[in-house]
């Protein structure tokens, strides 16, 4: 055997071997990202607004370590807690699903302040009839008005411990202790000996807890916060105290929140959606290209085995957009092979022998797979830099299919010919079926027509854009709250709106899914979580609920993702076209695939407005994505003109452009088949977070492949005569 073959054998079982090692078992392996193991998102902004000019500086940074204390105490797996730009920390908590007690638990700043309650009966009155004396302030504690000095005798950051007790009075009810260091004891004992017979107001975040009476000096340094808690509520009292109190306070500014019910229908939907797409993809292949799909499909299956070795290897965690962008990837991949199979079958066609003809096809076959799967990785590339969570991964897990794409289709099928001609000395044929038969068609001469049509839909997914305004984006631009509820019984949509008019909801939008009427879907502008939980205990108390997911956005961060979604967008295309331009020596080249890139994206965003779906982060993804494959079709067309061009140097342009279109037309039906086959499982079976994203894409594809032919090519040639 060839000594290089056999290196190259070595290196691909060597592969095979690691990426075992690093997959599986894949539950031991893989992490699981919020949206498939459920958990909680939040961006948290620390409000330094009401600090002094010289403690603003690293009061994130405290803030950070103080929330990872109180989270490291509240015991929560293997949590994410990062700073984010100068002002926001992002923390990421698997497996919590009290949404309630984790909110409370992270944003209660926990200033502890002990205070004098006056006993001034003139005081009081005038404090109570509106006239708060200089001083003072007016506070209630159980319905009763205390008026409380302002003067601070002790802060909590004298305090070294705080636990739950019990009260010895026999109710038994939890109170929370309070342990002081030697300075704080002392200051304490001080406190409690001058002002025997006085009250002493304990303060939490400005809220009075308790105030009882000083009946005698208490030196040992500790007291205690009675407030008829629950025993969780004092656990957490006692944690965040003990942690110590946040240097400023902090806002929720992102929250995404997923039920582990939803977590569990994601995966099985991805799942079911990944098997589906990928038995789609090989019976395709197998059926088409009969031996050679077989080799396909073994590339195919290492391609996945890659890709999650890598996620394996580097631990990154896997979240719905990734099953997405691997079944994606693996769909795209189909593109290169079929590229070689399509290049394979014109050399033997022309007469030349299966090894030469081989060789020549990979020859051939390299500059487009090589040029397309680049610049779709350029796209990748910027949703990773202007992405944020689970969009990350997706780029992640796109970008390392690609890239392993181009390694299985390139080397491993040329391995495998390769092994099998030096094992079978009678392979000398490779039947493949072809449903399609050389074209003539003027494509060129067409474009005046399919000009127009595009101009007529691009003008009317504007309109729809400008129509819809503001409804046309999704809470991750436009800011407010998503609430997802699963019922045990179906619920009637219109006995909800009735019920949420009545509670003073009557701003909130309901809807339900044709096929699951147990499943309710409530948007509101602001945080109403709580109010609508609560109107449905009351409305249904004997059709329990669960929470699927809560997802919020202010305004502040909406306004942020749709920045860094519009710099996305238009990095991409510059990348694009630069690359486009220097490939192929010709700005009318890259121009004419940017155009028809930007009349793809334009297109598909007004058919999925026309099905009244909104724009969100999960969209601008489909549309990069868009963007990367419709660039990728139109180069398999652009090289073919170069090819032909050097062979044809006296034909006219339009000649050679409407012979490439011909030539690549059975592989830019092919494949867009190939890809439109897992996208449509993705569509059916991979559940409805992901539904509007499959929607994108299955548009998109169509409108991409029929953008290249009619739209890129004749755009070229026109800039080009004119020149």
């Amino acid at each position: 055997m060839d000594t290089k073959l056999l290196v190259k054998i070595v290196i691909i079982a060597a592969l095979v071997i690691v990426s075992c090692f690093y997959a599986f078992p894949l539950q031991e392996k893989i992490n699981l990202g919020l949206d498939l193991q459920g958990g909680m998102h939040l961006v948290l902004q620390v409000d330094t607004s009401g600090l002094p000019q010289e403690a603003k500086q690293d009061a994130p940074e405290r803030v950070l370590e103080i929330i990872r204390n109180r989270i490291d105490e509240f015991g929560v797996k293997e949590p994410s807690i990062q700073l984010q730009g100068q002002d926001q920390i992002v923390v990421q908590l698997p497996g919590v699903t009290n949404r309630e007690r984790t909110l409370e638990l992270l944003k209660r700043t926990a200033v502890l302040e002990f205070k004098l309650v006056s006993a001034d009966v003139d005081k009081i009155s005038q404090a109570v009839a509106g006239n708060v004396p200089e001083g003072y302030e007016l506070k209630e504690s159980d319905k009763e008005p205390l008026l409380i000095e302002k003067a601070i005798l002790l802060r909590g950051d004298t305090l070294v411990n705080a636990d739950v007790k019990f009260d010895q009075s026999g109710f038994g009810q939890p109170i929370v202790s309070l342990k002081f260091n030697s300075e704080g004891a002392r200051k304490f004992a001080q406190i409690t000996s001058e002002n025997v017979g006085r009250r002493l107001a304990i303060v939490l975040d400005g809220k009075v807890y308790s105030a009882p009476r000083i009946n005698e000096a208490i030196p040992s340094g500790e007291a205690v916060i009675t407030g008829r808690f629950s025993v969780e509520e004092a656990k957490d009292l006692a944690l965040v105290l003990r942690v110590g109190s946040l240097p400023a306070p902090v806002v929720v500014a992102e929250e995404r929140t997923v039920g582990p019910l939803l977590g569990k229908d994601s995966i099985d939907s991805g799942v079911r959606a990944s098997i589906v797409g990928i038995a789609l993809v090989f019976g395709f292949m197998i059926l088409y290209y009969l031996f050679s799909g077989l080799i396909t499909c073994v590339a195919l299956l290492l391609n996945l085995l890659m890709i999650l070795g890598y996620l394996g290897m580097f631990h990154v965690t896997l979240t719905l957009p990734g099953i997405a962008g691997i079944i994606l990837t693996l769909g795209m991949a189909v593109d290169a092979n079929v590229l070689i199979n399509e290049r394979i079958r014109e050399e033997l066609n022309i007469g030349r022998p299966l090894q030469t003809a081989v060789n020549f096809g990979y020859q051939k076959a390299f500059s487009a797979i090589f040029d397309s799967n680049l610049t779709t990785l350029i796209a990748a590339f910027f949703l990773f830099q202007f992405g944020t969570g689970p969009i990350r991964g997706f780029a992640v897990t796109l970008s390392v299919g690609l890239m392993a794409s181009m390694f299985t289709s390139i080397v491993v099928t040329k391995v495998i010919f390769e092994t099998i001609a030096h094992f079978n000395r009678n392979f000398k044929k490779l039947p493949m079926l072809q449903i399609f038969r050389p074209t003539n068609i003027d494509f060129v001469g067409l474009r005046n027509i399919f000009i127009v049509l595009s101009s007529l839909m691009v003008v009317f997914s504007i309109y729809l854009f400008i129509v819809k305004g503001n409804d046309a984006f999704g809470i991750d631009f436009a800011g407010g709250q998503i609430q997802e509820y699963s019922f045990d019984r179906p619920v009637a949509i219109e006995d909800l709106r009735n019920k949420f008019k009545e509670a003073g909801l009557s701003d909130a939008s309901i809807q339900q899914f044709k096929d699951n009427a147990k499943q309710v879907i409530v948007k509101t502008s602001q945080d109403t979580s709580a109010l609508v939980q609560g109107q449905f205990k009351k409305d249904f108390p004997d059709n329990n609920f669960q929470v699927l997911r809560i997802e919020n956005v202010g305004p502040v961060v909406g306004r942020q993702l749709k920045n860094k979604a519009i710099w996305a967008i238009l990095w991409s295309l510059l990348g694009i076209l630069v690359y486009v331009a220097f490939r192929f020596k010709h700005f009318d080249f890259a121009v004419g695939g940017i155009i028809a890139l930007i009349h793809d994206v334009i297109i598909a965003t007004g058919i999925l407005l026309l099905f009244n779906r909104q724009i969100d982060l999960l969209i601008i993804t489909a549309l990069l994505t868009l963007a990367g494959y419709s660039i990728n079709d139109t180069i398999v067309i652009y090289d073919r003109i170069r090819e032909i061009t050097q062979k044809m140097h006296k034909a006219k342009l339009k000649d050679i452009i409407n012979v490439a279109v011909n030539q690549t037309l059975s592989r830019t039906v092919l494949t867009s088949f190939a890809t439109l086959l897992v996208v449509v499982s993705l569509f059916l079976f991979g559940g409805e977070v992901l539904n509007s994203f499959a929607l994108v894409l299955l548009v998109g594809f169509i409108i991409g492949s029929y953008s290249t032919i009619f739209i890129a090519t004749p755009l070229v040639f026109a800039f080009r005569r004119n020149k």
